[in-house]
């Protein structure tokens, strides 16, 4: 049986590294050239895409490289030049948003496989037929679909790739087709550049046309002003449904403008529920843990396994962003000696280490500190904070940019952890 492909969003070469050695088969990014994420590509220069692209096919993986723009007509000759020069450094396919980019990817690169972005929309079998005839290797499905349709498509087109989305940020509008950002501040968001304007707080005003009188709707107690801010997606309890339809080829994690732990524990907490899917062993409970230690505007499992007419849980309207819970100490350097820290750490702190799947770490005590096991899980407390300068620490922050020596040589990018509130950092009940 051919396993489901892991895709992982990689806004920088780092977060590309970390989104492999976590248990991504592939990921998706771009420069900041007609990719609908700009800040995240403009931390990706064309040096660093080709050097993620070279460290992806060392170990086996892909890198789809996103030029899923809306171009305007004058920017038609720039466009066929970062085509081609997108072409040279040899990602596993373009993502493109619009049937002309299709076609004239396809006319430019006849070879480059060609994956259709989920803001085209398609829903149904025509769609995916047309652009299938036009090139497309793999169509990105658009986040409305439901798994019954999915089956249809497949069934008409069984040479044609699903990709679908199970983890990240839900927009608004239908797949993304939004013009709040644009009216609002003038920052377009199907070239790349969305403001966010669907997750601020609104206050409600009535107005009389013929007296000019404007008053505010008072609003009910507890009924919140975020009335446009979707919940983030989570698939992960449904990966058992997902897969069992038999359809899909690539299962997708939004978030290239998040953080290098969200990258990590996204790819970590699919990776296990995909492997564990094959082997028979299936344990939402497990997945979830991972996942809710992340920053989230609260889960919905959305249209794919519900469709939308039966869904009433998709907006969050009280809060824009909650904490999740756990709060992220620090980052180990990629040399897997030293301690990066990302939050006020102290001596015999236990800090909980978040390392790929199936690494190792070699439990010790020292002067430095002691690596240890309990319930399954790594920890870590430092009985010294000794910079790689020498000087030694009574505590360290996030502004203390001091790599701090650890007991024993960790996996690179293993993060650390703390629970959020005293409460947490055991398996949420069911």
């Amino acid at each position: 049986m051919k396993k489901v492909e892991l895709l992982s969003p990689a806004g920088t070469l780092e977060k590309l590294k970390i989104a492999f050695d976590f248990g991504a088969d592939a990921v998706y990014g771009g420069v900041s050239h007609f990719s609908l994420r700009i800040r995240s590509g403009k931390e990706f220069s064309f040096e660093d895409f080709e050097a993620g692209i070279g460290y992806a096919h060392e170990r086996g993986k892909k890198v789809y490289a996103t030029i899923n723009g809306f171009p305007f007509n004058s920017q038609l000759n720039l466009l066929k030049k970062h085509i081609l020069k997108m072409a040279e450094l040899r990602p596993d396919a373009f993502i493109v948003a619009t049937p002309g980019v299709l076609k004239l990817a396809h006319e430019l690169v006849p070879d480059m496989p060609l994956h259709l972005s989920t803001q085209a929309n398609v829903m149904n079998v025509l769609d995916a037929k047309v652009y299938y005839d036009m090139g497309a290797t793999r169509i990105i499905t658009a986040r409305e679909i439901s798994l019954k349709d999915l089956k249809a498509i497949k069934a008409e087109l069984p040479d044609l790739e699903l990709e679908v989305f199970v983890h990240g940020s839900m927009c608004f509008a239908y797949s993304g087709r939004c013009l709040i950002s644009t009216l609002q501040s003038g920052r377009v968001p199907n070239r790349g550049s969305c403001a966010n304007d669907c997750r601020f707080p609104y206050e409600i005003y009535a107005a009389n046309p013929e007296t000019g009188t404007l008053f505010k709707l008072e609003e009910e107690e507890g009924i919140g002003t975020y009335i446009m801010n979707s919940k983030d997606l989570n698939l992960a309890s449904h990966m058992e449904e997902i897969l069992d339809s038999g359809v899909v080829d690539s299962v997708k994690i939004e978030g290239r403008t998040k953080t290098a732990y969200y990258a990590a524990v996204t790819a970590k907490a699919y990776r296990m529920a995909i492997d564990d899917y094959y082997a028979g062993k299936i344990d939402s409970q497990k997945y979830q843990y991972e996942l809710n230690s992340l920053q989230n505007r609260g889960y919905t499992d959305a249209y794919l396994v519900s469709r939308p007419f039966e869904k009433h849980d998709t907006q969050s309207l009280d809060f824009t962003m909650q904490l999740g819970t756990h709060q992220v100490t620090g980052e180990v350097t990629e040399d897997g000696e030293y301690y990066m820290c990302k939050y006020k750490t102290l001596p015999n702190d236990e800090l909980e280490a978040v390392m790929p799947l199936d690494a190792k770490v070699e439990f010790v005590e020292n002067e430095f500190g002691r690596v240890y096991e309990r319930e399954g899980r790594v920890y870590l407390q430092f009985h010294k904070l000794q910079a790689l300068n020498g000087k030694i620490w009574e505590s360290v922050h996030s502004g203390n940019v001091n790599p701090i020596k650890l007991p024993t040589k960790f996996p690179p990018f293993t993060f650390f952890r703390i629970p959020s509130h005293p409460d947490m950092g055991t398996y949420p009940k069911k």
